[in-house]
């Protein structure tokens, strides 16, 4: 087994022995850093909701878990962000985010790979916690509810769907990680 098939192993049987205190776990864990795969905590806690209140249920565990771990994120960028970043990428955070701040962090929550690290410039950034907070809840929210929503239509189909989203995952944060560089050097080459 690859790390990545241990890892969503890992996830998939905290939920399934833990329920909702095993989502919102496992989206601690992965908002943290530590690349627990959503992609499968979230199908498969809907897949287990009963009807509609344990699948609000599931969907509060993991936004809630989300916010978590993310302000735990948040709080190592702020606090150690200057001694893990250069000073010219700590510059670049500070101006990124002070320019698009809770765009980048709604919309990172929305991406798979970028949601699990996106708060860590926040913080170093210095990104106002209101903003990052609303920001977070409302990005983890939709990325809970359509995942979960996805495992409860399709059951017993819910691995598909996982791994569906986990082939096309790095694509996906390829991507958008040259969409910003794309964006940020269009930006550099405006002002000169």
């Amino acid at each position: 087994m690859s790390v990545t098939a241990d890892l969503a192993a890992f996830a998939g049987g905290l939920v399934q022995r833990s329920g909702n205190l095993g989502v919102f776990v496992a989206m601690t864990i992965e908002s943290v850093g530590i690349p627990l795969p959503s992609e499968v905590v979230m199908p498969l806690a809907g897949a287990l909701a009963t009807g509609s209140g344990a699948l609000t249920a599931a969907v509060v565990a993991g936004t809630v878990g989300n916010l978590a771990g993310s302000l735990l994120a948040y709080g190592i960028g702020r606090g150690g962000g200057a001694r893990w970043l250069r000073p010219r990428h700590l510059e670049a955070a500070h101006r990124w985010f002070g320019r698009y701040g809770p765009g980048a962090v709604f919309f990172g929550r929305l991406l798979p790979v970028i949601r699990t690290y996106i708060s860590f410039p926040a913080g170093s950034a210095a990104m106002p916690l209101p903003a990052f907070i609303a920001y977070t809840v409302v990005g983890s929210l939709i990325w809970s509810a359509v995942l979960a929503y996805a495992g409860f239509r399709l059951r017993s189909g819910w691995p598909v769907l996982a791994a569906a989203i986990g082939k096309v995952a790095p694509v996906i944060a390829v991507l958008a990680v040259l969409a910003i560089a794309w964006a940020i050097a269009a930006r550099l080459r405006a002002r000169r």
